[in-house]
């Protein structure tokens, strides 16, 4: 690629109606997918239309360079990863076209993600059958691309079974529909005089001699593996009436499914949909003590009739102790096993999917390999399997260089050759010293096995390729397919010789010279692939950045090796539809620089190749980057590899103003809590000002605020104010138990009815209060990165509580935001690590406080009244993220008569001072638009709104004009 191709890019960015960015951060962010490898791409593109998609193709022919097409990145192999043109078409191409109720087919553009369409088409009964791991942002088009199949493949099939039709782009720019084809159809289509026609025409001389179709026979994989990937699918083209006595017709989308892009770009694809599965289900986890017993055991549990059989092994099990979502979906382990078979049973009825059920349970109880056989339904089989599919995502979580290496992860055998298959594989993983990772889809004879390597060494780059080639040699042996349904992409693409053989590589290469003559589309993969063991993440035996932060990351041995943890899995690209929180600004953008993966993509990037006598956080791109961060946590909680953006956001900002400058509108945020505090004097002034609006208009104009956002009014009396005259008045022989409060800075100045609420509903349930001077928690100064305040905050509260804070003396906060920096950030600021962690322990929010007390009997519904009550309930993202909104939502049933539901809302959009800012302001509403506002207004106004974040309720006020109570407010009202 010529230095001359750039200095076009302005011409082309200005033919494209869609955006076209050259930048080095965006650039940087798509220069790596959930892969080993990373290339720098000349570009990226977001094409708008077919019409943009035709420009690029020409510009691509002009300039001799590859378009590398894109839907949501999470390809392990390398497919999305080149020197060209990355054209990512998931922000503009994500229509449904149309659906065919009595067909069962539906056509759609390749960017809408897997789990929202079946979302569309679930009124109708039908959905689209794979399901891969990463369902819930994967999109259709990349599953076309890999032929992904996932969890139901063994009732189902893979997705190559579902392409009906394809609309396609050639690489002459000419359109071309294909679909179902009777060899008479099939011929004329050989006598066209354009590109379309040259395609049917090469295919049939290509493949009609009856010595090649053997061939293929011969050396394809076995064609009872219906999880299969090895170049070009051209044993599925010969089966069919064109090449042979079948009924079946020709469908060139055959050869398209697993193509990986590299023939043609699909802008529409229609797909035969399946009548949605039964209702009535149970699942199956039975617990091994060996990953060699849970394979013998797979034979077993294949004879029952199975819509899931999916292993997972010590490994991954261990890595989702670590994370706060897992951790509740593991809750069904018994146990310590070194691997768990995932068996899923379906039927019509409950009474027949039990007695299959007991069957099974029989089955493997008269085998004897398993230790434990727990039996899960409804909500608890949903866990289970989300716990599964976060085994890629889980995989990050090991800590150090050395992580689960994607090379061999996608083999599939014969289930006859299974064991057998696997035993080998063991023996050679002996060989090499390592204990590999097992985990997967073990009903279909594929299980994702990874080495553990560190490809920072030369000496482990080695092995990568030597481990690798070693495996091609023994799945040949067993006729079995170097991939089932990742791809070949970059990692596998130089085995297909040895897997199919040269005579069959040659008739694919043939094939992709005629579709692609110049190698615009995708080049490197498949065909004249790049080498497995070039372009890799990191330089190998590179001398490692040593970067010195405020913050404590060595719980991740340092901040770069945090951002590294991000292996591209994507979880924090799913849409608002399908729940959740993270990522709230990519939600809202629908960019990809917007999401976590790519925070923490550009971060590894500018951390790594900085000059060593500069500041690495000393770049715009990063203070572009993290900008639209609301630093909500939810990754912390939601992202499989706890990839923590905020943390790092916050010590980017206090790197990079060290060396910038702090400008005038973050102080004045950073340190709200003493600006409260001077203003609180004149408080009824400080109001009259933030409420008039000729005043409030310039105060927001001077400060950066959003004209259309309301300013917070202080309360009349601060809360420490109105403590001194309090009266502790629990009788001795009626208190329960002590506990610290602590006075957040937030609730002192501008919410002081809910920190009274909030002391008379604990004393009137018995207990004693003790209040004791302290610090602001520094919630704050850390979101604006003032971390050197920040930390004599924390070393000072610290010092204060870590004598008086233990399980008898717990300290208990309303405001979310700060009570949780004694159980996060403190762990990362203090000087007295023992200190803040021992506090840690024993610091709880207040609904999760309670409801302890009420799990442990000491707090009873009877002591509130029986009135009838509907309450919606928004909690704080760092509820979340760092305990269980559940034990709000529980507590709030209490009551007798009280109807309380969770709004699926996400964040609200807030985030602090974020959501006055005026260039976050339209950011911050769509946040709250896509859930939380509709919901509230959809809520009579019988209906009471919770919200326990002082910024939720400050949101949920401007976006619908409805007042939001903190649970402690509630049921302070609901005492007898």
């Amino acid at each position: 690629m010529t230095k001359s191709v750039s200095t076009h890019l302005p011409e082309l960015q200005n033919a494209l109606e869609g955006e076209l960015f050259y930048d080095d951060l965006m650039k940087s962010i798509y220069a790596t997918d959930a892969s080993v490898y990373r290339r720098l791409p000349l570009a990226v593109a977001y094409p708008k239309h077919e019409t943009d998609l035709k420009v690029l193709i020409d510009f691509a022919n002009t300039n001799d360079i590859t378009l590398i097409p894109r839907t949501a990145g999470t390809s392990l192999a390398g497919q999305c990863v080149g020197d060209g043109i990355v054209v990512d078409v998931s922000k503009y191409f994500t229509e449904i076209i149309a659906i065919n109720k009595e067909a069962r087919t539906v056509t759609v553009q390749p960017g809408i993600v897997r789990d929202f369409l079946n979302l569309q088409l679930q009124p109708y009964g039908l959905f689209f059958a794979p399901d891969t791991s990463t369902s819930n942002r994967c999109m259709v088009g990349g599953m076309v691309g890999n032929n992904s199949s996932g969890t139901t493949s063994i009732q189902y099939g893979v997705t190559r079974d579902k392409v009906l039709e394809l609309k396609t782009i050639l690489s002459d720019g000419s359109e071309a529909i294909f679909g179902n084809l009777t060899s008479e159809e099939f011929l004329q289509k050989t006598t066209l005089p354009n590109l379309e026609g040259q395609l049917y025409k090469t295919i049939y001389e290509a493949l009609k001699p009856d010595a090649v179709r053997s061939q293929i026979h011969e050396a394809f994989p076995k064609p009872e593996i219906h999880r299969r990937n090895t170049g070009y699918a051209i044993d599925k083209l010969i089966d069919c009436s064109v090449f042979q006595e079948s009924a079946k017709p020709f469908n060139m989308c055959n050869l398209l499914a697993g193509s990986e892009g590299t023939l043609a770009f699909s802008t529409e694809i229609t797909l035969q949909l399946d009548v949605l599965p039964p209702t009535a289900r149970i699942m199956v986890a039975a617990h091994f003590k060996s990953v060699k017993d849970a394979l013998v055991a797979t034979t077993t549990c294949m004879q029952h009739h199975l819509y899931l059989c999916e292993m997972m092994d010590k490994t991954i099990l261990d890595c989702t102790k670590n994370n706060l979502k897992q951790q509740e979906n593991r809750q069904f382990v018994v146990g310590d096993p070194e691997a768990i078979l995932m068996c899923e049973l379906k039927s019509t009825s409950q009474a027949d999917v039990k007695i299959q059920a007991d069957a099974l349970v029989n089955a493997l109880e008269s085998e004897g390999l398993s230790y434990a056989n727990v039996v899960l339904s409804d909500d608890d089989i949903d866990k289970a399997i989300e716990l599964r599919k976060a085994g890629l995502g889980l995989l990050g979580n090991i800590i150090g260089d050395k992580k689960a290496v994607a090379c061999i992860e996608d083999t599939a055998v014969a289930l006859p050759d299974f064991a057998n298959y696997i035993n080998e594989f063991t023996a050679l993983m002996k060989d090499y010293n390592q204990k590999a990772i097992y985990y997967a889809h073990a009903g279909a004879g594929e299980l994702h096995l990874r080495p553990v390597l560190n490809l920072k060494l030369s000496k482990d780059v080695v092995l990568f390729r030597k481990i690798t080639t070693d495996i091609a040699h023994i799945v040949k042996k067993y006729g079995g397919s170097m991939s089932g349904e990742h791809g070949d992409g970059i990692v596998r693409s130089e085995f297909i010789p040895l897997m199919i053989g040269e005579e069959n590589y040659n008739i694919i290469k043939r094939i992709k010279s005629v579709f692609d003559p110049n190698h615009i589309f995708n080049a490197g993969k498949i065909v004249d692939s790049f080498p497995m063991d070039e372009g890799l993440r990191y330089v190998p035996d590179r001398i490692e950045p040593e970067i010195e932060t405020l913050l404590d990351f060595s719980a991740s041995e340092g901040i770069l090796r945090q951002a590294e943890k991000c292996n591209g899995s994507g979880d924090c690209r799913k849409p608002a539809e399908l729940g959740g929180t993270m990522c709230p600004s990519y939600r809202a953008t629908r960019h990809e620089k917007d999401s976590t993966r790519a925070r923490a993509n550009a971060l590894r990037e500018f951390l790594t190749h900085t000059e060593a006598d500069k500041n690495p956080f000393n770049h715009k791109e990063l203070k572009d980057i993290l900008d639209l961060c609301l630093s909500c946590k939810a990754c912390l909680n939601e992202c499989p590899s706890t990839v923590d953006i905020s943390t790092m956001k916050a010590e980017f900002l206090y790197q990079y103003q060290k060396e910038n400058g702090f400008d005038f509108r973050s102080k004045l945020f950073a340190h709200n809590n003493k600006i409260n505090e001077w203003s609180a004097h004149v408080s009824a002034v400080t109001n009259f000002f933030f409420k008039t609006k000729i005043t409030s208009n310039i105060i927001k104009k001077t400060f950066g605020i959003a004209k259309n956002r309301s300013l917070p009014l202080l309360s009349s009396k601060s809360l420490n104010r109105c403590i001194q005259n309090i009266d502790n008045k629990v009788c001795d022989s009626k208190t329960i138990k002590s506990i610290y409060f602590f006075v957040d800075e937030f609730t002192n100045f501008l919410d002081t009815p809910v920190g009274l609420d909030a002391i008379a509903l604990l004393q009137e349930l018995h207990y004693d209060i003790k209040f004791v001077k302290h610090e602001e928690s520094g919630r704050a100064l850390i979101s604006k990165g003032f971390l050197d305040h920040a930390k004599k905050c924390a070393n000072k509260n610290v010092d204060i509580y870590k004598s008086l804070i233990t399980e008898e003396t717990p300290l208990i906060g309303v405001e979310p935001s700060a009570i949780f920096t004694f159980k996060d950030e403190y762990l990362m600021l203090a000087d007295d690590k023992d200190g803040a962690r021992q506090i840690a322990e024993h610091t709880y929010l207040i609904e999760d406080f309670l409801f302890s007390e009420i799990e442990k009997g000491h707090i009873k519904a009877d002591q509130f009244h029986t009135d009838e009550k509907i309450i919606k309930i928004h909690s704080h993202c760092h509820q979340k993220a760092m305990s269980n909104q559940l034990s709000t939502f529980k507590l709030l049933n209490l009551p007798t008569n009280y109807k309380a539901t969770i709004i699926p809302s996400g964040c609200c959009g807030m985030a602090g001072s974020f959501g006055y800012e005026k260039e976050h302001y339209e950011v911050s509403m769509a946040v709250g638009e896509q859930t939380l506002f509709p919901a509230i207004r959809k809520a009579s106004s019988q209906v009471v709104i919770s919200a326990n974040g002082t910024s939720c309720r400050h949101q949920i006020k401007d976006g619908t004009n409805r007042e939001a109570l903190h649970p402690v407010t509630i049921l302070r009202r609901a005492l007898l």
